[in-house]
């Protein structure tokens, strides 16, 4: 099968900057979100719909990087 309706946007997350690339396998949407500096994905989300799949990545996003610790780099 292929992914079809691919969308990639960036987006300001909880203070910190993700990307989150969006498709569609057969009927399942499927959504990742990424750090946009390291690259790391950490939220992943499936649904019947394009909005239902991001909600549900966007809602475990938020909630990771609420726990996120940010350290100061001034010396």
């Amino acid at each position: 099968m292929r992914s079809e309706e691919y969308s990639r946007r960036e987006q300001l997350v909880a203070g910190w900057m993700v990307s989150i690339e969006t498709y569609r396998v057969g009927d399942v949407y499927h959504c990742t979100i990424s750090s946009v500096d390291p690259g790391a994905r950490f939220a992943r989300a499936d649904g019947s719909t394009n909005t239902e799949a991001e909600s549900r990545a966007l809602a475990k996003a938020e909630r990771y990087l609420a726990q996120t610790r940010r350290f100061s780099t001034a010396r």
